[in-house]
């Protein structure tokens, strides 16, 4: 397992970033033929995926650590209504960009990149994602018995919402209990943010998790995987599991699930290693 950098990556980078730059303006001075420094233009984009219980906001930390670094970044919206459908949604996100890119999960939304096929992807980021293999239903990585811990279940509750992808226009979908949100979800987010975090969640088609996978992605794609070990949802022994099985660079923190907001700084740097390759 390879580990990364920590909170303190970027801005490390930063300062050396600096440096060369002096370095640079020094060496344009004593010769005409001197090496331009790498531009913006040049890094990837990074695309990240929010995960089910979730939206888009949930990136917001980890957006702007990148985008303060260089990076452009997309933060698509997640349908939550099967890896099939969600990876076609990403996709044509996918479609607009030209260049490279770094694909990045979080919980479902690995499932969801673990379904996107494009060449231009040229590594994936999982944070505290599924990662399933093909014809697994990411279910599976919550078996009580094989990986104990999962507070999920129980904090679940069930609504109906009008969903063309559902039976005559309405399906079955779950959402974490507001009241449960904050212990089970992001234990470590201060109270006032993991209240709007559990208001702003987008629910899950109940059926999304006993859908099938197809052909992981990560087979064929250098992958990171960021282990959070305090949480809640996926026990961190599947984390492990899935780490492994993928043969993924791999390194953890002591977070909850919700480690992409409570430490964006360690979620950045991962994705940055990933860019880096």
């Amino acid at each position: 397992m390879r580990p990364v950098e920590r909170a303190d990556r970027p801005r490390t980078r930063r300062v050396a970033r600096a440096t060369a730059g002096a370095a640079a303006v020094l060496a344009l001075a004593a010769s005409p033929i001197a090496a331009v420094p790498a531009t913006a233009a040049q890094l990837p984009t990074v695309v990240l995926v929010h995960g089910a219980f979730a939206d888009v906001s949930s990136w917001d930390g980890v957006a702007a650590q990148l985008r303060a670094d260089g990076y452009p970044v997309v933060t698509p919206d997640n349908p939550l209504r099967g890896p099939a459908y969600d990876a076609a949604a990403i996709q044509r996100t996918i479609d607009g960009i030209t260049g490279p890119i770094v694909l990045v999960g979080h919980s479902y939304g690995g499932t969801v990149i673990s379904n996107v096929h494009d060449p231009k992807v040229e590594s994936l980021v999982y944070i505290s994602a599924f990662a399933p293999t093909q014809g697994e239903a990411a279910l599976l990585e919550l078996n009580p018995i094989q990986y104990p811990g999962s507070q999920l279940t129980l904090a679940l509750r069930l609504k109906t919402v009008d969903d063309t992808q559902g039976v005559a226009g309405k399906n079955l979908d779950a959402y974490v209990d507001p009241a449960r949100f904050p212990e089970v979800f992001a234990q470590d987010v201060d109270p006032a943010t993991a209240a709007d975090m559990a208001a702003r969640q987008h629910s899950l088609a109940l059926s999304a998790n006993l859908e099938p996978s197809g052909a992981p992605s990560w087979a064929s794609t250098p992958s990171w995987y960021l282990v959070s070990t305090a949480d809640r949802v996926i026990p961190p022994a599947s984390q492990w599991h899935m780490a492994e099985r993928m043969n993924a660079h791999t390194s953890s923190i002591d977070a909850s699930h919700a480690g992409l907001v409570s430490h964006p700084g360690d979620v950045a740097a991962v994705v940055e290693a990933a860019a880096a390759g």
